[in-house]
């Protein structure tokens, strides 16, 4: 473990309809010590007011997941996209030489929870791109994002991967960094790492360890793990 910063660490911005936590610079937050790791830059944790959102807006040249955990996004596109992303989906965007959209809760009193997630793109200027898919747990740690799809995960311009981890209480799983630089975001529940407890929205990161060993507690562990050159 080379990096660990907790949930409450974070930066914070609360605009009424929106309250967001960064876990790197974003915005009006700037923190030199947390620009990202490796190509992942941004992991904005939402939640939206009911019937509120983001109007349209442009971006180019990164790579867009959104990660809905309650509620839902409905979500429109210069590339002509309309659809509503639900909990449980991930969304990917490859914004490339640019897109505009807009995103919006569309239920009038439940509030919206995402994630927001930027990685920056192997390859620029390409044509905008987007996915959208619900991905069952087949295993302990399942693919959501790979550079070539596999096993069913949507695919990104990048030599990097999102996988999401569920441990079972008291359950062990091990990373090993293979020359890679490896993050790990708590969704839910919450881990030990030696003696190290880890909890909903504390960040870690593996930059030169050589493995990274989690125990899941009681009530169990929910995570996304990053794979990143």
């Amino acid at each position: 473990m080379d990096y660990f910063r907790r949930a409450n660490e974070r930066g914070h911005a609360h605009h009424g309809w929106l309250n967001s936590f960064h876990s790197f610079s974003f915005a009006s937050y700037y923190d030199p010590s947390h620009m990202g790791i490796s190509v992942l830059r941004v992991i904005n944790d939402d939640t939206v007011a009911g019937g509120a959102g983001f109007g349209a807006h442009g971006h180019d040249d990164m790579e867009i997941i959104s990660y809905v955990l309650e509620g839902s996004i409905e979500h429109r596109d210069s590339m002509g996209h309309v659809s509503v992303l639900k909990a449980g989906e991930v969304q990917r965007m490859s914004a490339g030489t640019g897109v505009r959209h807009s995103e919006y809760n569309p239920s009038p009193k439940m509030p919206l929870h995402f994630l927001q997630i930027w990685i920056l793109p192997k390859k620029k200027s390409v044509k905008p791109s987007y996915e959208q898919k619900f991905i069952e747990q087949t295993s302990t740690l399942t693919p959501l994002v790979t550079p070539n799809g596999k096993n069913g995960s949507l695919t990104i311009n990048q030599d990097a991967g999102i996988y999401r981890l569920e441990l079972k209480a008291a359950q062990k799983h091990n990373f090993k960094r293979n020359h890679r630089t490896g993050y790990l975001h708590i969704l839910s529940g919450s881990a030990r790492i030696n003696e190290t407890l880890v909890a909903k929205g504390d960040g870690i990161g593996l930059t030169s360890a050589a493995e990274l060993n989690l125990t899941a507690s009681t009530e169990g562990l929910q995570a996304l793990w990053f794979d990143l050159p």
